[in-house]
């Protein structure tokens, strides 16, 4: 960024030498890329901002767009990007490659004057499928945001928001604690003794143009988008809802920007309704609602620091995974043993059930019949309806038992991937990139897996300032991140069990996270 000359009174002779320079300058800069921005500042900050479709519209029926949204910004001393991707992973899963932020780095570095550590990439974790270049879309949307560089003013606020998500782990009264997915089924509603903590807490930047226009919002907020549209097609789920809501009603070219928090065990509510179609769009409206509440707060300055550090950090990796698959195994051999033969099949368990749950003291026929058969000395229905009661809840004990197989099948197949991934790598630690990042007041640290909603809670409540965030899903992908007693939990779940990290990582990077947080002071 070109330092210019202070609004000062001057002579004309000094003002025609400054306003040569400055066209030079333009001319030297525009010929390597870097666009003059159209507002004459000497300091304070400025950014730019651009997006590109990067939908697969030849995958299958699209509902809405996926985008890769670029914010550039640049003050006297640092120039930061932050790159958000409607994508599951930034790796390792889905359309992105893992070589992408080393490439997509790489490539904005010999083009721009740019750190390759200081570009961050958050994937919002949506499941919608993405165009095959991605990579190209993204390092023409940065170049493009670099272009449109303004000078801003920024503010930073808090939101919240508990109406669209829940947590998914299920504290089981034995204990264990299992997880609400589409993959299996969940336990007795009687078994469940609780459930996990959610962070509603929405972290917002807001960056105005000078004349009082917002050119962008950042907002970061912590649920998995994996609800989905009624029609099935191709969707950036709720968050792309919200930063629709919030685009089309700030107007001015407004660019939103979500930022992935620890989304680990958080569902979006009612995740496993089969009452009324899956709908994110209601969830995004939800959240862009309470965003654009929060942006009615904020007062802007001229005065924000920009900072940003990069450090790598070695996470142990797990080295049980055999102990634990024994277990699954066994706890499946026992369930397996448990099962017992039954007279009814599912044809005649499900009616019978329904009737004997509807009928009462009286499924068999109407009251009165009963009672004329005690006037009689006889008792055929009683005897009738004990059988069919022992018949149904041995049915019922084998469908329990069928649905726990299901789970522990499931994830002892995670467990067998997670193995082999480990020993193909040669075991050793997982070396992951860990980004802190300040703008103003608002101060994130990232981290490249799915952090679970304790982590993130955690680290604010140990954080030194206020307007503290975390982001989840940055610069990378290693699974999911749970906390050291989720990960020894004897019920077995996604988050346990699809996860290539020794219950001490959590230790490890709550500590790292503070320090790199101390660094932006």
């Amino acid at each position: 960024m070109p330092t210019f000359p202070a609004r000062s009174a001057r002579s004309p002779r000094l003002r025609t030498v400054s306003g040569l320079v400055r066209i030079v300058t333009a001319m030297v800069l525009g010929g390597i890329g870097i666009a003059m921005p159209d507002e004459a500042r000497s300091e304070g900050l400025w950014a730019g901002i651009a997006k590109s479709d990067i939908t697969d519209r030849e995958a299958g029926p699209v509902n809405d767009t996926l985008y890769v949204r670029a914010l550039v910004l640049k003050s006297d001393s640092a120039a930061v990007v932050i790159v958000t991707v409607d994508a599951v992973a930034i790796g390792e899963i889905g359309r992105i490659k893992s070589s992408f932020l080393v490439d997509v780095r790489s490539q904005l570095a010999q083009e721009l004057p740019l750190k390759p550590e200081h570009v961050l990439v958050n994937a919002s974790h949506c499941h919608g499928v993405i165009a095959a270049d991605v990579e190209q879309r993204t390092v023409e949307a940065v170049k493009a945001a670099w272009q449109s560089m303004v000078a801003v003013r920024v503010g930073v606020g808090v939101g919240k928001e508990e109406r669209v998500s829940e947590n998914r782990r299920l504290r089981l009264k034995d204990g264990s604690e299992a997880d609400v997915r589409h993959a299996y089924a969940l336990p007795k509603n009687d078994d469940v003794a609780g459930t996990g903590p959610v962070d509603p807490e929405i972290g917002v930047i807001r960056f105005d143009r000078l004349d009082g226009r917002t050119l962008a919002v950042v907002y970061n907020f912590a649920c998995h988008p994996i609800m989905g549209v009624p029609s099935g097609g191709n969707t950036a789920d709720f968050p792309g809802f919200a930063s629709k809501a919030i685009e089309e009603t700030v107007g001015d070219g407004v660019m939103a920007f979500f930022l992935q928090g620890c989304a680990g065990d958080v569902n979006p509510v009612r995740y496993k309704d089969v009452h009324q179609p899956h709908d994110a769009e209601p969830l995004g409206n939800l959240l862009g609602l309470s965003v654009l509440r929060t942006l009615k707060t904020i007062k802007t300055t001229d005065a924000a620091e920009l900072r940003a550090v990069s450090e790598h950090l070695a996470l142990p990796r797990e080295t049980d995974f055999e102990n634990r698959m024994r277990a699954i195994e066994a706890e499946q051999a026992k369930l397996l043993g448990s099962l017992k033969g039954t007279s009814l099949n599912f044809e005649t368990f499900a009616p019978l059930w329904v009737q004997y749950k509807l009928a009462g003291n009286f499924p068999s026929y109407y009251s009165h019949l009963y009672l004329r058969e005690k006037e009689l000395g006889r008792d055929d229905l009683v005897k009738l309806d004990a059988v069919n009661r022992a018949n149904i809840e041995a049915y019922r004990r084998n469908i329990q038992t069928m649905e726990q197989l299901t789970r522990l099948q499931t994830n002892l197949a995670l467990l067998k991937k997670h193995r082999a991934q480990t020993v193909a790598a040669g075991g050793g630690p997982l070396d992951v990139e860990i980004a802190g990042l300040r703008i103003g007041d608002f101060r994130i640290v990232t981290f490249p897996g799915e952090l679970t909603a304790q982590i993130g809670l955690n680290i604010k409540q140990r954080a030194t300032r206020d307007l503290t965030f975390v982001a989840g899903y940055t610069n990378g992908y290693i699974y999911y991140a749970p906390t050291a007693e989720q990960r020894r939990n004897s019920g077995y779940a996604q988050e346990d069990c699809d996860c290539l990290l020794a219950p001490e990582w959590q230790r490890l990077f709550e500590e790292k996270a503070q320090s790199v947080l101390k660094s932006l002071e």
